[in-house]
């Protein structure tokens, strides 16, 4: 059974008091002196869709890893939920509720769909990899995600032997059955062939408008992000740019700039 629908969530306002769900202040990353992110500060509400676009090397992969706690900040702070999370490692903030996927699929070839759903879902539920243990439980969770991400049909299926399109469905879903509170999404379109990105694109629509979830998302298919996006963020030289309305942001000059004259 497939989780009721709720009303589509209605994007911030400056006069909102909800406590954001994600606020970062002046976060930073430097490598060996150069500066890979510099000074970024944003919030995002609860079932707002964020979007990340930029140039090649604008910063938007490495703003991810530090969000989810891949790589840790050389300066500035994350909440999350209002709590601190700068000093959490990936598994402390996965734990609270943060979670994503990334450019390039990390699948186990020869692992079937439903194995990978319940490995996700064996791990959400204490990390017992025990298969006998509350496997009734693993069984409907497997069940639910795989038919709402489209993936039931496939539910025996070797992970290698999916086309791209499925390959990131089913990214989806072990993302999906831990319920994250937050999901960052990297490229999903990435490697998806021009007839899987329509079905694709509706399945991440439906996620955040239908059920509401809180969603940041890199892509440069930019025909996608404005059918999705509340609100478009552009990356430059590792800076936030601009952060605002997809119209204001594809009409400001110094994003068209940026994207070396052309407009978007």
């Amino acid at each position: 059974m497939t989780p009721g629908p709720v009303a589509p969530p209605t994007p911030p306002t400056s006069g909102s008091t909800a406590s954001p769900v994600l606020r970062l202040r002046d976060v930073g990353w430097s490598v060996g002196g150069a500066t890979i992110v510099e000074e970024v500060s944003f919030e995002v509400r609860e079932g707002e869709f964020l979007a990340f676009i930029g140039p090649n090397g604008a910063g938007k992969t490495s703003l991810f890893n530090l969000i989810s706690g891949l790589v840790p900040t050389s300066r500035g702070s994350i909440a999350l939920d209002g709590a601190d999370i700068t000093a959490l490692g990936v598994a402390g903030r996965a734990r609270r509720g943060l979670g994503r996927t990334f450019q390039t699929s990390s699948l186990w070839p020869a692992v079937t769909v439903a194995g990978h759903v319940r490995l996700a879902a064996q791990a959400a539920n204490g990390g017992s990899y025990r298969i006998w243990r509350r496997a009734a439980a693993y069984t409907d969770q497997v069940e639910r995600v795989l038919h709402r991400t489209g993936l039931a049909h496939r539910a025996g299926t070797a992970a290698g032997a999916l086309s791209h399109g499925e390959k990131r469905k089913l990214e989806l879903a072990v993302l999906l059955v831990g319920e994250p509170r937050l999901m960052l999404l990297d490229e999903p379109m990435a490697g998806v062939s021009a007839e899987e990105v329509p079905a694709l694109t509706e399945l991440i629509r439906s996620l955040h408008r239908d059920e509401g979830r809180t969603v940041l998302m890199v892509e440069h298919h930019m025909d996608v992000l404005l059918g999705l996006a509340d609100r478009l963020a552009v990356m430059h030289h590792g800076t936030l740019l601009a952060l605002d309305t997809p119209q204001a942001v594809t009409a400001d000059a110094a994003v068209q700039q940026a994207y070396l004259g052309e407009a978007l």
